[in-house]
């Protein structure tokens, strides 16, 4: 035995041992498409070659983006061929798998369903408890067993840039009631679950991926609003519980609560009683990247109370950092010993709910889909739209004026998409508006679209917006409400959709005469562009729309 201050410690494992044990809790990011030429985002996908040794020298749980779903099985298998023990391989797939990995199921955002239960709280738990069901099934069938969901932030600020419509609710008891359905339902297919952001995101109006929020509130308001829906999925079984990189001054005024004591251990261990595994958010944010270096994050982290470190900065300097903090006895070893018990038995707990059967081989991914998976997307997205004014369009010419959050990462708009397709059969030429491009603002307050830049004729717009990492609002900094009184003023206002953010259809809705036609989606898929513009006359039963067909 060695003395460390004053206590007595187990000896350390052997160099090699101590560093595949570290290894073993941190969860690197990667490409779900299997070649290094596809990645989307390589600034923080690895490439094969060092995912490879990573996971062959004990890294043990890899997160993926990207791919289709018969990709998605084929690098699952990959990667644990990689490896020598069990990974845990997960997605954020926070509205179905399909959001991340096309041929799954993508499900409308978590708050359509939140914003039913005031009315019908029945139908809106069922309807959580099958999208969980979806979600874990068709996970645990393609490879991956952790899931990343569900967001368990109380979205009760309409300015939130990276929250928004990824909430189970906008109150503290919907979103606790819904968010554990949905966990029950996943956990049962045989993934982990992950409750996050603790100990809540949800009333900021700053992007965590970008600078560090800070909540003023005390201890009163955060037992009322932000912890509930912690308490209700900590109550159901939840395997993980994710952090959060935000100050809350009334918990811990020196650091964020991803590297806070009093946070993670003090309240969530101590006071909350949650036994599962506790994992980082992304390091690699600047919330925390821009502060700490990748190794004092990851000691950090680890001292506070985390027992998996998700998406460091630099891999490898994480775990030198770790290992150097247990073998100087900065960390006990025992934390270390803990953490690996409760990765392997969440790990087990999975493996133990998962059904008997499972698709094999790129034959059987037909079998992904079922009818009733595609009957709950259809559902979920006919319940969640509203619509107004059932009078078509004007005639075209006319321009289809599109605003995205980013043109260059959208996946809802392929080229056969409903919103693309069907205006133009009416003689709608599309605009899109980008960030990255020329700007369409003229300058003016009072008439701020720059319409000299545009075709003549009527316009219909289309305002793709939501809350979404890294782009720092969601959408309300811009002037909508100024841009439909311009249209109206000129008689060039042929309707509007919105599809994502309630908040900005609340703004622009009574604006609106009566005879526009104009409807809200909270999704953005093109299963629920076409069946919102069907709803305002614009439907087309043409197999060039590629399948998008209400």
């Amino acid at each position: 035995m060695t003395m460390v201050r004053g206590q007595a410690q187990e000896p350390l494992p052997p160099a090699a041992e101590l560093r595949r044990q570290v290894a073993r809790l941190l969860v690197i990011r990667g490409s779900g498409h299997l070649g290094d030429g596809q990645r989307r985002y390589p600034r923080w996908e690895l490439e094969n070659a060092s995912l490879r040794r990573l996971l062959s020298e004990g890294v043990g749980g890899v997160i993926l983006l990207g791919g289709s779903a018969a990709e998605l099985r084929l690098r699952s298998r990959q990667l644990q061929s990689w490896s020598r023990q069990p990974l845990l391989i997960c997605a954020d797939v926070e509205e179905g798998v399909g959001q991340r990995f096309e041929g799954a199921s993508w499900l409308v955002p978590p708050l359509a369903v939140g914003r039913l239960h005031s009315s019908d709280p029945e139908r809106a738990l069922s309807l959580a408890r099958r999208y969980g069901h979806c979600t874990g099934r068709q996970a645990r069938q393609l490879g991956l067993n952790g899931v990343l969901a569900p967001v368990c932030d109380v979205n009760n600020n309409p300015r939130n840039p990276v929250i928004n419509v990824r909430a189970w609710g906008e109150t503290a008891g919907t979103a606790a009631a819904l968010a554990a359905a949905f966990l029950e339902g996943a956990q049962a297919e045989g993934v982990l679950c992950c409750a996050k952001h603790f100990p809540g995101h949800g009333d900021t109006s700053d992007d965590s991926h970008l600078e560090l929020p800070r909540l003023p509130h005390g201890r009163e308001r955060l037992e009322a609003i932000e912890f509930p829906p912690f308490r209700a999925a900590i109550a159901s079984g939840c395997a993980a519980v994710m952090t959060a990189h935000l100050q809350l001054d009334a918990l811990d005024p020196l650091r964020p609560a991803t590297l806070s004591h009093p946070v993670l251990t003090g309240l969530l261990r101590q006071e909350l009683g949650f036994t599962g595994l506790v994992i980082t958010d992304a390091l690699v944010m600047e919330a925390i990247a821009s502060r700490w270096g990748a190794a004092e994050a990851a000691v950090l982290a680890f001292q506070a109370g985390s027992d998996l470190i998700l998406m460091p900065a630099d891999a490898d300097a994480a775990i030198d950092g770790l290992v150097e903090a247990f073998s100087s006895g900065r960390l006990p070893l025992e934390l270390l010993h803990r953490s690996l018990r409760r990765r392997e038995e969440a790990l087990a707990a999975a493996d133990s709910r998962a059904p008997a059967t499972s698709l094999t081989g790129p034959e059987e991914l037909g079998e992904l889909e079922t009818a009733q998976d595609q009957a709950l997307a259809r559902e979920l997205v006919e319940m969640s739209l509203d619509t107004r004014s059932p009078q078509a369009l004007p005639a075209g010419p006319g321009v289809n004026l599109i605003r995205l959050d980013n043109s260059l990462a959208c996946p809802f708009l392929p080229a056969m998409a409903p919103a693309l397709l069907r205006p133009a059969t009416a003689g709608y030429r599309t605009c899109l508006l980008d960030p990255r491009g020329p700007s369409p603002w003229s300058g003016n307050a009072d008439a701020p679209l720059a319409l000299e830049r545009l075709p003549d004729g009527p316009v219909f717009l289309q305002l793709f917006v939501r809350g979404n990492p890294f782009r720092g609002s969601a959408g309300g900094d811009e002037p909508w409400p100024e841009v439909i009184r311009q249209l109206l003023g000129v008689h060039r206002l042929a309707g509007l959709t919105v599809l994502g953010s309630p908040y900005l259809w609340e703004a622009l809705e009574p604006l609106l005469p009566s005879g526009i036609p104009a409807g809200y989606s909270p999704a953005q898929m093109p299963l629920a562009q076409a069946a919102l513009l069907t709803r305002l006359g614009l439907a087309v039963g043409d197999a060039a729309e590629g399948g998008f067909t209400d």
